[in-house]
C-alpha cells in the first residue's frame, strides 16, 4: 500500500517565526490551514537528513516495539521515546528517555554512545520530581512529570511518569509514556501544542480507553499512533471509541515507519497504526 494525501502548504516565514530554541513550549496555532498529508518511508530511509532544503518541521517516525518509537529529524539525530533497553537497542541513538520505572520501559543498561538518558521519574537522591529540557541540533526535549499507581498497593508514586515532548523545529510530537490519569490545566500548560501524540491504549495496565480518549480530547493532536497494546482487538476498541467520540479517521500503513511535516497534518484527527497489531 502507497498511501499519500495532497497538501496545503502553510507559509514557510510564518512558521519560521514560529519555530526556535528561544520557545519555552510548542506555540499555539495562530492559523489552521492544514491540507492531510501524511506518508510512509521505507526503514531506514536516509532521505530526510539529506533533504536540507526541505522543511525542518518534520520527522521520520518508526515503531520498534512495545512503546517504544524511534524519531529521525532532517539534521540526523535519532531518539527513541520510552528505550527500555530491548525495543530499538542498537539503533545508535542520540537521546533516549524512559518515562516510567516500570521493568519493560527503562533499563540501567543504556548502550554506550548515546548522548542524553532522560529518565522519567526521581531517580537522584532528594529528587522529588526529574525535569529535563536539553537540545541537540534540531531536536529538543522536555518532560512534564505525572503521577503513576503503586504496583505493590501503595499510594500513588508522585511524578513517577513523564510524559516527554520532542520539538523538531516547529513540530511537536509527545509520548505519554504509562500515563494513570486524566491531565491538568497545569500539565496542558506546560505541554503546548501537540501535534503528534503516542498513546498507550492497552486499556489496564496504564488507564481504560474511555479515559485515554478523554485525554486525548484534552490535548488535541492532529495525529495519534497507539502503542502499548496487544493484538487486533485492542486496536479495533481503540479506534471505535475515538472514532466515535472525536469522528477520528483511521490509517492503518503496512510498514512501521511515516514521515510527518508539521505544515501538511491532517485537518481532523487521525489515528495511524504505525504499530500494526501491537506487541514486542
Amino acid at each position: 500500500m502507497n498511501l499519500r494525501f495532497s497538501a496545503v502548504p502553510l507559509i514557510a516565514a510564518a512558521l519560521a517565526l514560529l519555530a526556535g530554541p528561544a520557545l519555552a513550549r510548542c506555540s499555539k496555532n495562530l492559523v489552521e490551514n492544514f491540507g492531510p498529508h501524511v506518508h510512509l518511508a521505507k526503514a531506514g530511509d536516509k532521505s530526510l537528513a539529506k533533504a536540507s532544503d526541505q522543511s525542518p518541521n518534520r520527522a521520520i517516525i518508526t515503531f520498534v516495539g512495545h512503546a517504544s518509537y524511534q524519531i529521525d529529524t532532517p539534521q540526523g539525530v535519532r531518539a527513541i521515546a520510552d528505550y527500555n533497553g530491548v525495543n530499538g537497542f542498537g539503533r545508535r541513538p542520540d537521546i533516549v528517555t524512559m518515562n516510567n520505572a516500570h521493568d519493560t520501559h527503562f533499563t540501567d543498561q543504556p548502550e554506550e554512545g548515546i548522548t542524553y538518558v532522560l529518565r522519567g521519574w526521581p531517580s537522584q537522591p532528594g529528587e522529588t520530581e526529574a525535569k529535563h529540557d536539553v537540545t541537540l541540533k534540531d531536536m529538543r526535549v522536555w518532560n512534564v512529570p505525572t503521577n503513576a499507581r503503586d504496583w505493590s498497593g501503595g499510594s500513588a508514586r508522585i511524578n513517577g511518569n513523564s510524559i516527554f515532548i520532542f520539538a523538531i523545529g516547529d513540530l511537536c510530537i509527545a509520548h505519554l509514556g504509562h500515563l494513570h490519569h486524566r491531565l491538568t490545566k497545569d500539565h496542558l500548560d506546560e505541554l503546548g501544542r501537540i501535534d503528534v501524540l503516542m498513546v498507550p491504549i492497552d486499556g489496564s495496565y496504564t488507564m481504560g480507553v474511555p479515559l485515554m480518549v478523554d485525554v486525548i480530547k484534552q490535548i488535541d493532536p492532529k495525529v495519534v499512533l497507539p502503542m502499548h497494546y496487544w493484538g487486533p482487538s485492542q486496536l479495533d476498541r481503540f479506534v471505535g471509541l475515538v472514532g466515535s467520540a472525536l469522528e477520528a479517521d483511521f490509517i492503518r500503513p503496512d510498514r512501521p515507519t511515516i514521515e510527518i511535516s508539521r505544515e501538511e497534518l491532517p485537518a481532523k484527527l487521525t489515528v495511524i497504526a504505525v504499530a500494526g497489531d501491537g506487541g514486542g
